[in-house]
């Protein structure tokens, strides 16, 4: 028989996905704004580093801490196919947008066109995420609250892109952080809000099996380890960077 599931969100955990949210974008407009001055070359390195800390850590990371906020009375488990997919998905996105944008941020048509694709590769990652949740139901949508959450991505998105890319103080770069700390939380929660999850058994906390498939209470232990390898490899990362641009008189030995 067909009931509701009653749903409920962790305060603490909501507030710490937008955190995450906004760490991720201030590291990635950072390494965006060090390409529009020039200082390193839009490559691979920066490309990464954009990717990782936005796609990675501001919007994959704080996708999966705003669903152990959410609390179900059903059992579920998390596909690994999708999970991981939607990783790289975002990742490899938030890169090319981003550095694209930040090679040319005085054109309004490039800035447009990025700041949609990046908008919507946050819109493909929460929805392949979702789609990776398995209960024993299915999920009903608001087709109207979906369009919404994808229409604030996109132009929450594009505002945070104008504003990273158009302003040369950190003060402003974080306040284009927050913006597009909003923007992700914004379109999750939104889209969340979309989502109506329907049981139809009468084992409410029985938890799907699969190949691939983890349960909702090994969720934190990926999305921990997952985190902090991203971590890892970006500090390796802008520590290289920042070896690479150093001056090289300051390598120079100093004459008797």
């Amino acid at each position: 028989m067909n009931s509701p599931v009653t749903t409920t969100f962790d305060p603490a955990l909501v507030a710490l996905s937008f955190l995450f949210a906004v760490i991720g974008s201030l590291i990635a407009l950072t390494a965006a704004s060090r390409i529009k001055a020039g200082r390193t070359r839009p490559g691979l390195s920066s490309a990464l580093t954009i990717g990782v800390a936005l796609g990675g850590i501001g919007v994959w990371s704080m996708h999966f801490i705003g669903m152990l906020a959410l609390k179900m009375d059903v059992g579920s488990s998390y596909s690994m196919t999708e999970t991981m997919l939607s990783l790289v998905v975002v990742v490899v996105a938030a890169s090319l947008a981003v550095s694209h944008a930040a090679q040319r941020p005085e054109s309004l048509p490039r800035l447009l066109g990025c700041g949609f694709a990046l908008g919507m590769s946050v819109v493909v990652m929460h929805y392949l995420g979702m789609f990776g949740l398995k209960i024993y139901g299915f999920i009903a949508w608001n087709l109207d609250i979906v369009a919404l959450s994808m229409l604030i991505a996109v132009v929450a998105a594009t505002a945070a892109l104008w504003l990273a890319l158009n302003t040369s103080t950190l003060t402003r770069r974080v306040l284009a952080s927050l913006v597009m700390g909003v923007a992700v939380c914004a379109m999750h929660y939104t889209g969340m809000a979309a989502a109506e999850f329907i049981c139809t058994t009468d084992s409410r906390t029985a938890i799907p099996q699969g190949v691939g498939y983890i349960s909702a209470f090994s969720l934190p232990t990926l999305v921990i380890v997952t985190t902090v390898l991203m971590i890892l490899m970006l500090s390796f990362e802008l520590f290289m960077q920042n070896l690479r641009t150093k001056p090289a008189t300051a390598l120079a030995p100093r004459a008797r």
